[in-house]
């Protein structure tokens, strides 16, 4: 039997709804107690799409604007960061296909600044992008961070439930 691979794109546009669920006792320190989204890579997209050239948004400040979408207390870090790899592929894949305009993955930085080392090209590739917006990448050892990521913080407005640009 033959499985066909699926695309990023297709991963990114076949999810589900977003949910949210009540965790009642902790399931680790990034786990705790409350309400916990699962968004989807489509919610990732919409707010990605919005981020100005020249700035960034903490992984912290997105899955924050993701939480408040949703009246949940906090959003899931890991498939927040699985969701936002799709997000990246999906452009990537876009981008071979040759569409002009792509989510802007690269855009996204952890909350301390440094740079994500799974989306595609790596952190060499998203200091290159950064570096053509004029955003100031540090590169201290194998770690690549923003000089000032306040400096450079972008904050989402509210997003609309059901959010698809294209």
């Amino acid at each position: 039997m033959t499985r066909t691979a699926r695309t990023a794109i297709d991963k990114r546009d076949t999810t589900g709804p977003a949910k949210v669920e009540v965790l009642t006792t902790a399931r680790g320190g990034n786990f705790p107690p409350g309400k916990m989204l699962i968004s989807t890579p489509l919610e990732i997209e919409a707010i990605v799409r919005r981020i100005p050239e020249g700035r960034v948004l903490t992984l912290g400040a997105l899955r924050g604007a993701l939480a408040r979408s949703h009246k949940a207390d906090y959003t899931c870090p890991i498939t927040t960061g699985i969701f936002l790899r799709i997000v990246g592929e999906a452009a990537e894949e876009e981008r071979a296909a040759g569409k002009s305009s792509v989510a802007p993955y690269w855009r996204v930085v952890r909350d301390d600044g440094t740079l994500i080392d799974k989306l595609p090209g790596g952190d060499v590739a998203q200091a290159r992008r950064l570096a053509a917006e004029d955003v100031e990448v540090l590169h201290l050892g194998a770690r690549r961070r923003l000089l000032d990521v306040d400096h450079y913080a972008w904050s989402p407005p509210p997003l609309k439930r059901g959010a698809r640009p294209r």
